[in-house]
């Protein structure tokens, strides 16, 4: 993302159309991100499927980083200790 162009302060008009400016550029950058990426023969399925199972990956991690957590709690131990009980990368 792109720094602030401006600081808008409050709901004054002219923080209104700073805002409305800086959501055009963002989409035009998005914009110019879907078509280099359609360039470089990327289809929007993929990407969406790409990034669903992405999503899912993520809740999937962090049901089982909560249940890591709450068994080193009852071990009484850090989920650092855990890892290679259960052959865990600490960049997993």
């Amino acid at each position: 993302p792109s720094p602030r162009t401006c600081q808008p302060n409050g709901a004054s008009e002219e923080a209104l159309r700073c805002e409305i400016e800086e959501l055009k550029q963002k989409d035009l950058a998005l914009d110019q991100e879907i078509a280099q990426l359609l360039s470089e023969g990327y289809n929007l399925e993929e990407l969406e499927k790409h990034i669903s199972l992405l999503h899912e990956y993520n809740d999937i991690k962090d049901a089982g980083q909560m249940l890591l957590g709450k068994l080193a709690v009852i071990r009484g131990v850090t989920t650092k200790q855990l890892y290679p009980e259960y052959d865990l990368e600490l960049s997993d």
